[in-house]
């Protein structure tokens, strides 16, 4: 397993495996590894003949008060996991080689960025496209991987890449979950014993909807309200937003008449955790 820290060098390395007629997967990551993670790891081992995976923890997607410094990493961990898993390159690139001094050139898609998480992340989206735009002209993937926990993310770098003209299949994978249903991420690391069983309602506030979904209800309102009155009895739970979007778009929507996602993010402790589902009647896949 290669480990490339400059931009210029995961570049040439590049250039060298697609000039061999190689077929590149990237898997973007902040490290702190986990099985959702390895499963995107697998899954582009199958799609490509070189898997990439890039760690790096991106300041600029990070708020002023937000968890930029206590972020977990530990990268002699993630190295033993990518290992195992038959990662042939790491791009573990540092501050200073992706956002050189004086650095001022930012990506921004436009209706995407101010709604779901970026109402109180107002700069994340902006840090996200940026940093994933350099990523993809560092490795020049064929194709990238990305977790549809993150399912706003998936969708942001869907119309990105689309208006931006990059010739690159993006997939979204399923979401990797806990025996209990709580989402993989690295941030449940901050979760004390009490918040994390606590945390487990946020899947089932998704089940709730779901099922009256399935049930033929429809209307907003009560598929919403099934989901607060879930998370309401859990006191440890203080909800961000629970929305209902168009899949393809993130409009929120007033009845789930087509594809459309339940999102909901939420503090438990000091950790601010996200998860979704896409309403599917009984037989279909969530996706």
């Amino acid at each position: 397993m290669k480990i490339v820290r400059e931009p210029r060098a995961m570049q040439q390395l590049s250039e060298e495996l697609r000039a061999r007629g190689r077929r590149i997967a990237l898997v973007p990551t902040m490290g702190y590894l986990h099985e959702g993670h390895l499963s995107l790891m697998r899954e582009g081992k199958r799609r490509s003949d070189t898997l990439v995976v890039s760690l790096f923890v991106n300041p600029t997607q990070f708020g002023p008060n937000e968890d930029l410094d206590a972020y977990p990493r530990n990268f002699d961990q993630d190295r033993k996991a990518m290992e195992e898993v038959g990662v042939d390159t790491v791009f573990f690139p540092t501050n200073e080689g992706m956002y050189p001094d004086g650095y001022q050139t930012y990506v921004t898609v436009e209706r995407m960025t101010g709604i779901l998480c970026g109402r109180t992340r107002p700069v994340h989206f902006r840090g996200v496209a940026t940093v994933v735009t350099k990523l993809f002209n560092i490795v020049r993937p064929h194709v990238a991987l990305f977790g549809k926990k993150d399912f706003q993310q998936v969708v942001l770098i869907r119309r990105m890449v689309k208006d931006l003209n990059f010739d690159i299949e993006i997939v979204g994978c399923t979401t990797v979950r806990e025996p209990d249903g709580l989402a993989m991420s690295s941030r449940n690391k901050y979760l004390k014993p009490d918040e994390r069983k606590e945390a487990a309602a946020i899947k089932k506030a998704l089940e709730g909807a779901q099922a009256l979904y399935r049930k033929g209800e429809r209307s907003a309102r009560v598929l919403l309200d099934e989901a607060h009155r879930i998370l309401g009895a859990h006191p440890r739970i203080r909800p961000d937003y629970v929305s209902l979007c168009d899949a393809k778009t993130l409009a929120e929507v007033e009845a789930a008449d087509g594809e459309t996602v339940m999102a909901i993010a939420a503090f438990v402790g000091e950790a601010r955790l996200i998860d979704n589902c896409i309403l599917t009647d009984p037989g279909e896949g969530a996706g």
